[in-house]
Formats: C-alpha cells, structure tokens, sequence
C-alpha cells in the first residue's frame, strides 16, 4: 500500500475550525455516555472510540449500568448520530442543523426512546476553554459542515490504517488505535512494563494511563499551540537525552505543556514521496529515541510483519492455501 497526497487530503485548521469545535464537544457528549456505561479498563482503555467504515463507534456498552445492550455511532458518510440496542430497536438523526445544546438534548431522547436512560456525572465540556458551560446551555458552537466532517473522517481512517500498520511491529502490550473524544486525537500506545507512580495531585486520569512507562504515537488535527494537523510521539517518563535522538527529515522535536513531543507536520508528510513510508519512518524514529533511554528489550519486542513465531517457515502466507 502507499498513500499519495489524494490519499491524505488537505485539511487545514481554519478552514473547518467551527465544525471541528462544535464536533468535538458533540463527540464528548457520546464519549461521556460511554464512560458512564461501561466497565472499567486499565489506562482507561474502555473510555475512547473505535472506527467503522463510516465513521466512529462507542462500541456495545451498557448492562453493566441497568440498560441494554447499545451503541452510538456517528455515521460520516450520511451524517447521521445512530442509537441502536441489541433488539434491533435503532433510533437516528441528521448531525447538520444542531447546537450543542439541541444535540445534548437530541441524544438523551433518542435513548430513551430505546429504553436506555443514561446519567452524565458532568455534563460539561472537558478541557475546553467553555469547560465551566453545560452542554445544554451551549447555543454558541453550532456549525456543522457535511464536506468538512466526512474529510475529517478520511483522514482518521487513513491515519488509523497507518497506525494499525505501525501497531503490528510490536509484540509486548500494546493499546487499540482508538480515538480520544476528549482530546480529539487517534493514538496507539506501547507499554514496556515498568511501573510508575505519580503524586495524588497529578489527578486520576495521568496516574492511571501513565502508571507503566510507554512510548505513545499518533495524529490530532491541530490547536492553538500547533495550528494545523500533525503526526506526534511521546516518550512517559521522558527520559534524559531523549531530544538528542534523530528524528527523519521534516520531523522535529517540540517542547510541550508535558515535555517533548516528536512531531511531523501533516503538509511535511502529504508532500513526502511516499507518506505512508514517511509517516511509518517516523514513529520508528520516535520509539528508537525513547524505548532504549527507558531501557526497553527494542529487539527481544519488535514483531515485523505482525509475527512472533521464530519459525520463518511460519511467515509464508498459509491463509491463502
């Protein structure tokens, strides 16, 4: 496979700035349900979403809370929110045309029109400049553009498929690519198995996604400090001397709120010959700067081509037989 720049349309910031603000708070409303109705998982693994061939799902949840099982999936493509439960019963309407205060109000009626009635423990922006707002009083942010959403989604699945790819050359524990609702990132997470203890004041959500040290790589779509789309990494703990590490051409070493992000721009890698490869480069380089530092085993872990077995003779392609 290799993307070419058509692959990886151009999605600059201030062109579809207000659909992506309005969008993001839409999507922390589904992702708030989901946290609220589903089981825990390490490093709050059980909190973000999961691509479909049209756009994201909060995958089945429920039960656990009292209610059926159900999903949320925000369709792209025809751009529509869907509710649907086990029982077939689904209940759905158009993403255009809705306030965030009218889309709060619109996904808890189409619940429970489902029968399935959900609690937000705070129903408030999360690490949004309006975070002190509830949704329901949210009249401002209520631009939603169909071309701008579905470019937003290509990208995501293109990035996802990369990162997949990337995802496969590593055989210790590693996270789903998922999507961050609240971040409004698509990241994978590679864990090297030292704990980590954090101060109290760090807060529940850094103690516990950062309670084993990892090397962590994706894409989020830009904000205020970097205006425009970027491919990143990060090392936790950052280790001493991890900024001296190599990165490819174009990439560079960004000093962030948390430490140093390795970051390669979007239009650096649209216009890299081959972006997949340019993309796939990058996220090596970014783990070799940081998992030796940690004291990682890079050999005794890498998987190429998504295998562990040490039997070349397992690598030939007895699928197709």
């Amino acid at each position: 496979m290799e993307l070419t720049m058509e692959d990886l349309p151009s999605m600059p910031l201030e062109e579809w700035a207000a659909t992506k603000e309005t969008l993001h708070r839409f999507e922390q409303i589904v992702g708030k349900i989901r946290l609220a109705s589903s089981p825990r998982r390490n490093h709050w693994w059980h909190v973000p979403f999961r691509l479909t061939g049209t756009g994201i799902t909060t995958r089945p949840m429920g039960v656990v809370d009292g209610n059926p099982l159900f999903t949320v999936d925000f369709d792209f493509v025809r751009h529509r929110l869907t509710a649907r439960t086990e029982e077939g019963r689904e209940a759905s309407f158009p993403l255009a045309g809705h306030s965030v205060a009218s889309f709060y109000r619109e996904v808890l009626a189409a619940l429970d029109s489902l029968g399935v009635h959900v609690e937000i423990a705070r129903p408030y922006p999360y690490d949004l400049p309006d975070a002190a707002r509830p949704f329901a009083e949210d009249t401002e942010h209520a631009a939603y553009d169909p071309f701008w959403a579905n470019r937003y989604w290509r990208v995501l699945g293109r990035v996802g498929g990369v990162l997949e790819e990337f995802a496969a050359g590593y055989s210790g524990k590693t996270s789903p690519v998922h999507h961050f609702w609240h971040t409004f990132d698509i990241a994978v997470t590679r864990f090297g198995g030292g704990a980590v203890r954090h101060p109290e004041e760090a807060g529940p959500l850094i103690r516990e996604a950062y309670s084993e040290e990892v090397v962590s790589f994706g894409f989020w779509f830009g904000d205020e400090s970097v205006p425009e789309p970027a491919f990143y990494s990060y090392t936790a703990p950052e280790p001493e001397g991890l900024t001296g590490a190599p990165l490819p051409d174009g990439a560079e070493w960004l000093d962030g709120a948390h430490g140093h992000l390795a970051l390669l721009r979007y239009g650096r890698a649209r216009a890299a010959a081959d972006p997949r490869a340019a993309v796939l480069s990058f996220y090596q380089a970014a783990y070799e700067a940081g998992a030796p530092l940690l004291g990682w085993d890079t050999a005794g872990l890498a998987c190429p081509d998504g295998v562990t077995d040490p039997d070349d003779k397992l690598r030939s392609n007895w699928w197709q037989t």
